[in-house]
């Protein structure tokens, strides 16, 4: 039995996990949920359609006592939050997968660029795991830190990687649109995210100055071995939940869509959680929803030498409680697909 703590699970990507882990059949337990927002009450109650699932209250966080009470911790809080609470944990002995972005970057300058604060426990983001197992699968089995990704960075990285992998592209070249339903921006109100600014209404937001910029790049650079420097622009849609995620890129030699996507397919054969199209057929929200599931589809556009590659996730799922669902399973040697095959919700 492997006890959980998740920190922060009254918000979307904590109740989220909740929701996931009621359905795992190995040994994974929820033993605390804290809120500060609605500590004292019970889960249910808050989250409603987890009533009859978990019978738990919300807890204040007591940092002190968790080396007590659980093994793991999932730190389901904002950037700049999650990394005062990390080293207080891990001198604890426990094992954490953190939400926010304060441990995916390798440089600690980065971080401050992007995020326009100082980090201050540089020194575990050495030993973090960027936490994308179909890259660091065998990493994220020993990590003490595992560093989930960001849904906007998992769905450009996964549509990208075999192009890079392969040395398909000109890596001047790469574009990234994204297109984001609401709920990324979490649970708290604001003016952005406010029904009727958002009712019929798509909008790009910080062109060239995302923070999943650096993450994405940095990842990419991993996998080309060498910089890769991108335009990457977000949008956000009025739907509650879902990304999809278009790829510009040039070929280095003329490619047909056939051909690619029998490297995609070769590529990500034995990753349970990846989809490759058809020809033809293209990346949807919906076929996603509520899902672990990455769902990708390619074009070649023959008359630019361009291809066009698309990947569609939940941003709460694979893009989050999906993701870290399968990196505790991955952690403590459980089935890799428990709690997570299910298929998406349409319509």
């Amino acid at each position: 039995m492997t006890k959980i703590g998740i920190v922060g699970a009254s918000g979307y990507s904590g109740s989220e996990l909740l929701r996931f882990l009621v359905n795992h059949q190995g040994g994974l337990k929820i033993e605390l949920a804290t809120s500060e927002t609605y500590a004292g009450q019970r889960v249910a109650h808050v989250l409603p359609h987890l009533r009859g699932f978990v019978d738990i209250e919300f807890e204040p966080l007591n940092i002190g006592t968790l080396k007590n009470r659980v093994d793991v911790v999932v730190l389901a809080v904002p950037h700049k939050v999650a990394m005062t609470y990390t080293p207080q944990i891990l001198a604890q002995g426990l094992r954490i997968v953190d939400f926010s972005a304060d441990y995916r970057l390798d440089d600690a300058q980065t971080y401050t660029e992007w995020y326009h604060v100082e980090h201050t426990s540089s020194d575990q983001m050495q030993h973090a795991v960027y936490g994308l197992p179909e890259r660091y699968r065998e990493k994220i089995r020993e990590a003490q830190l595992v560093a989930n990704p960001g849904c906007y960075p998992t769905s450009s990285i996964l549509a990208t990687i075999p192009l890079l992998n392969n040395r398909l592209i000109e890596l001047d070249s790469i574009i990234i649109d994204s297109k984001s339903g609401i709920s990324g921006a979490g649970p708290k109100p604001k003016d952005t995210t406010h029904y009727p600014n958002r009712e019929s209404n798509l909008v790009a937001y910080n062109i060239g100055k995302h923070r999943h910029t650096p993450e994405i790049e940095q990842e990419l650079s991993a996998v080309a071995d060498e910089k890769v420097t991108l335009t990457f622009t977000p949008h956000l849609v009025p739907m509650t939940r879902g990304i999809l995620t278009t790829v510009y890129a040039r070929l280095k030699k003329p490619l047909d869509t056939e051909t690619l996507l029998e490297t995609y397919s070769a590529f990500y054969s034995n990753e349970p959680f990846i989809r490759v199209l058809d020809k033809d057929i293209y990346p949807e929200t919906k076929a996603v929803l509520g899902s672990n599931y990455c769902d990708i589809g390619l074009e070649v556009d023959v008359r630019t030498q361009r291809v066009v590659a698309m990947a569609a996730l939940d941003n709460l799922g694979k893009g989050a409680a999906g993701a870290a669902l399968q990196n505790l399973n991955l952690m403590f040697g459980y089935n890799e697909t428990d709690g997570l095959k299910s298929p998406g919700l349409m319509p």
